[in-house]
Formats: C-alpha cells, structure tokens, sequence
C-alpha cells in the first residue's frame, strides 16, 4: 500500500472515530504498550532440538499437515522468528518450551537442564529487545507415555517432573533477571484418562502436592511470575484431565498464582471472554493463550472471529491491560508457519486495537440508564468503523508491511529460504 493511501485513510478514519469521542493517536499509543508472546512451537511443530530429527510424540498433542520449510535446527528456528518479527508492529515477545534448549548434541534429560542450555535465547532476546516467557515440558518423553506426570502415582516419575518443572521455573527467572521484564513460566500437563477413572480425587492430591514442592522456592516477581493452565480434554484423556479448571482455577486463588485461559481448553458453548472479569477478581493476573478452536479441536491459526473479539473488549472495558499477559498458542503445519505467526499475531493486535477504539463511557452510560436499545445500536454501528485503515497506519508508523504487503515478503522467503531446506 501506499504511504499516502494509508495516511488519507487513517486521516479519515480518525475523524470518524472523533465524532464518537475517540482519539485514534491515544488508542495506538495504548496498543503499543501490550505486548504479545510469540510461541515457538510454530516453527517446528513442537518437536524441539533435545535430539536430531526429534518429533512431537505423546501426552495428547498433534500437529497435522507438512508444508514445506520447517525449521530443523535453531538457527533456522531463530531465523525464522527473526523474519516474523520483521513483519510485525508493536511490542513482541517469545515463548519458549523447554525441549527448545541448545543442548551442544548431548541428551540431557529434562531433570538436568539449566540456565546455561538457553543463555544463548537470552542473548538472542537481548539483542531484538523482546521478553521471554516460559513453559515446563511435560509431554514427548518416555515418563509421559503413561499419562501421567507431576499426578502419577509412580513415585520415580512424579519426582522426575517435579525436579523437571522447579529448574524450568529458576531458568525463567534467570531470564526475567538478565532481560529486566518478569518471565511468565507456564505449567500444562496432559495428565488424565482416556476411559472413566473410579478415584479422580488420588490424582488431584497427588497434582496438588507436586505444585506445593515445586512452588516451594519463591522467587521476585520482578522476575518471575507462574501461571497454571487447565483444558476439559485431550487426546487419549477424554474422560478426566487431572488439571481441570476447577482445580487449578481453586490453586491460582488460594496460592495467588496466574490462571492461564486458553480459549481453546473449554467446552465450544463456554466463552472465556466471560471468565474473564470473574477470574480477576480473585487473582492478580492472568495468562491469555490465544487461539482458535475448531469443533473439539484447539489449536488452529488464531483469526479475528467473535471469541477473540470478545476477550480483548472484556478486557479493556474492564481495564485490566495491565492484568493481562497475552500469548498464542497454536501450530498448523498444512500451511506456511511464517504466515501463520503473522496472521495469528496481527489478529490479535486488530482485535485489541478494535477494543480501543471502543467508546466504553458512552456504552457504560446507556447500561447505567437502561437504554438497552442506545447500547446496542451504537455497538452495531462500531463494528462498521474502519479499524483497519488505524492499524494499517500503525503498520505504517512502525517500518513494517501494512495491508496485504506482508504476503509478497512471506512468499519471496519461502522460496529463497523455506523451499531450499
């Protein structure tokens, strides 16, 4: 696009919002300041790099489809990310999952890992000025292949994880140390039953201890903060997931942790947009996982469609951007990964954006007054506002492809880079 298409259409587009009340600059400003995670897993289709040639395997995950390009070493992995950042405005960040250590071609198993296996991402982060957020990996291993992990009722392996996720929480307030931005360490376990379970409660007191040991050593939250992460069902888990919302939602308040909402872990009918204020009335903050679900699958390329809509609205009319960490969470490995990272992110900046521009004082007012009808006639009009053309300029006033031009550079680097690997 045209730097001067963009202008006059944002100069228009400002005035329009301006009849409503609403200072586009001021909105932009405010986006700028809400950074996004970035997940890794994108790039590779969650395989990580603990060894040559390592694929995603177990604890109720599956990518599917096999476009071209994947990235088989960290270099490639780096690279990759590095072109996705070039193609995106507004603050970013990364989040890494322990398989995605630099381990110098040795094995090192996950109760071993430490800093020093990913100083060379934090050097890397250092370098582009983005955070890093962090996961335990708690699945693709051979004391996963049971079902349970941190709730098994094996001894030998509920201890493997528990040393595995105390040292995953120390490398993530390393980082938070080293980058000056807390790192967000994230737990997910795919612990559950594929058949119904007679005695669900010995796996939940046995989840609930392996927390208590594992959150034993605080750290500042100037450099850390946990976050627990529940989902209904999961492949070969369709009867009982030991980490329901419930439980952890119960954890979270009680031990002031960060509950992790991913839109993609709750029944289709539920709305996590919903769950929202609730949660945050009892918890300090909370980790978004961002992405799309299809049916009773998660996981799809995140799009602007009414759920995310919904979440970032909640979320700015009930002013708690700065209660909020967002991060995506999907992988889709039937189409380009670069244009999956880029659309993915750039939809939930739009949707953020949209919220902005809201004018929630005057919607808040009709509620207060009853008028029901004032409310919603202005909510329709607001959807025909052309929040596109302000965040093309957004784009533009960043260095960064606005509109379609984004595609041209995804599709050159497939095949200069992607196509040759």
């Amino acid at each position: 696009m045209k730097k001067t298409e963009i202008e006059k259409a944002y100069r228009i587009a400002g005035e329009q919002y301006a009849e409503l009340g609403i200072d586009t600059a001021k909105a932009l400003e405010q986006l700028n300041n809400i950074p996004v995670s970035l997940h890794c897993w994108q790039t590779d289709d969650v395989g990580g790099f603990e060894k040559p040639g390592a694929e995603l395997g177990g604890g109720g995950i599956q990518v599917t489809g096999n476009f071209p390009g994947k990235a088989r070493t960290i270099e490639q992995m780096r690279q990759d990310l590095d072109k996705v950042i070039s193609l995106l405005p507004g603050k970013l960040r990364l989040s890494l999952h322990a398989i995605y250590g630099e381990f110098g071609g040795k094995l090192v198993d996950r109760d071993k890992i430490e800093t020093k296996h990913f100083q060379g991402w934090i050097d890397w982060a250092k370098e582009r000025g983005v955070g890093l957020d962090f996961n335990c990996t708690c699945f693709s291993h051979p004391y996963a292949d049971e079902g349970f992990t941190l709730a098994s009722k094996n001894e030998k392996i509920r201890r493997f994880w528990v040393e595995h996720t105390k040292r995953c929480r120390k490398i993530a307030a390393d980082m938070g140390k080293q980058l000056g931005t807390p790192s967000v360490h994230n737990i997910w376990i795919p612990d559950g039953s594929k058949d119904t379970p007679v005695d669900r409660m010995a796996h939940r007191k046995i989840l609930k201890k392996s927390l208590d040991e594992i959150f034993e050593v605080e750290y500042p939250k100037k450099y850390l903060k946990d976050s627990i992460e529940s989902k209904l069902f999961g492949i070969g888990s369709e009867s009982m997931v030991v980490g329901s919302h419930d439980f952890y939602l119960g954890y979270a308040v009680k031990n002031n942790k960060l509950i992790t909402l991913d839109n993609g872990h709750f029944h289709p009918t539920e709305q996590v947009g919903d769950k929202i204020s609730s949660v945050l009335l009892y918890v300090d903050e909370i980790l978004l996982h961002l992405t799309r679900g299809v049916r009773w699958d998660s996981d799809h390329v995140l799009t602007l469609n009414d759920e995310l809509s919904l979440i970032a609205h909640e979320i700015v009319r009930a002013n708690a951007l700065n209660r909020v960490n967002v991060g995506l969470d999907f992988f889709d490995a039937s189409l380009n990964r670069i244009g999956a990272y880029v659309i993915g992110t750039r939809s939930a900046q739009i949707a953020f954006l949209n919220a902005l521009l809201e004018p929630v004082s005057v919607l808040r007012d009709f509620e207060n007054r009853g008028r029901i009808f004032e409310r919603l006639a202005w909510l329709e009009l607001m959807k025909t506002k052309p929040f596109g053309a302000v965040y093309d300029y957004y784009c533009m006033i960043n260095g960064r492809p606005a509109g379609l031009d984004y595609i041209n550079e995804i599709l050159k680097y497939e095949k200069n880079v992607l196509m040759k690997r």
